[in-house]
């Protein structure tokens, strides 16, 4: 690992850019931690973009990972690898060359299993994992392969207007008629989420049914507690409502969230009141899990 300190001095934090030797080579990473203190618990954070776009310098990322940060917890946002920008997007982005499942889902897992295990960015062993939109996706996957494989443990699951199924769920008429008073661009229908899911997965539709693409639908026993945040006028909504159902079905500990009155991205846009009630309530949850692993731990 490599690395380059500052500090922010408008946040307090200390802000260190790093790299991780994953499976497929090098993911920098962004590290965020209260100067002087040594956190008892971390966040691996991931920010969304359709599985081609972000950084960790969006909103996304980056002010939502200041705001996450304290001096019991840290977070390390990842730039994962991204999907190819494909022809058909030329006329409002150039197109770039990338890479599709499951390659960011592998090295993500492997920098989780790293966080966990060594000292890569703090002592804690207690991590949970978590995302935004395709990032959501891509903690669950996290999520399901620690499961499956038993290399490490995650704390908590948390997932903010994410995309869970390789098929958009169908809407119940309250969210249909919001989605409807979209602007036609921004309602991204069943067609168009299939489109980007099988772009995703470079075009490999037997790659649709994996549950480490795609965790909806799929068994769910076992996974941490989840907590689910919807943006309230937005189609993937009903990919994060469905994926919370399946889940109390399953048996895991489940919050969800429909946060009135925003749109999808809503905290990749801080400058928002929709941002902030979203921020207190992921701050909660995620004191309440680290609460009640020290009471298991104590008791």
């Amino acid at each position: 690992m490599t690395e380059s300190t500052a500090i922010d001095r408008a946040t307090e934090l200390q802000i260190t850019d790093a790299t991780f030797d994953g499976p497929h080579g090098t993911v920098p990473i962004r590290i965020y931690q209260v100067p002087g203190t040594e956190p008892r618990s971390g966040l691996l954070w991931l920010h969304g973009g359709a599985f081609m776009f972000g950084d960790l310098e969006m909103p996304e990322s980056h002010w939502v990972a200041q705001q996450l940060a304290d001096g019991d917890r840290i977070v390390v946002a990842a730039d994962y690898r991204l999907a190819p920008i494909p022809e058909t997007l030329a006329a409002h982005v150039p197109p770039r060359p990338g890479h599709h499942f499951p390659v960011a889902s592998e090295e993500l897992t492997a920098l989780f299993e790293a966080l966990v295990s060594t000292d890569l960015a703090a002592t804690t062993t207690d991590w949970a994992v978590g995302g935004a939109s395709a990032g959501g996706n891509l903690a669950a996957g996290v999520a399901m392969r620690l499961r499956d494989e038993e290399r490490a443990t995650a704390l908590g699951l948390l997932l903010v207007y994410p995309l869970l199924h390789a098929e958009l769920p169908a809407f119940r008429p309250e969210l249909a008629a919001k989605v409807a008073q979209l602007p036609e661009a921004s309602q991204s229908g069943p067609a168009a989420v299939a489109d980007l899911n099988l772009h995703y997965v470079g075009g490999n539709a037997e790659a649709l049914s994996s549950p480490y693409a795609f965790a909806g639908g799929h068994d769910l026993e076992g996974l941490p507690s989840t907590f689910v945040l919807n943006s309230d006028s937005d189609s993937l909504r009903a990919s994060g409502e469905a994926f919370a159902a399946e889940l109390a079905a399953a048996g895991v500990d489940v919050q969800v969230i429909n946060e009135r009155g925003t749109v999808h991205g809503h905290i990749n846009g801080p400058d928002n009141y929709g941002a902030d009630r979203s921020i207190t309530r992921i701050h909660r949850w995620l004191r309440d899990i680290e609460h009640d692993l020290r009471d298991s731990i104590n008791g």
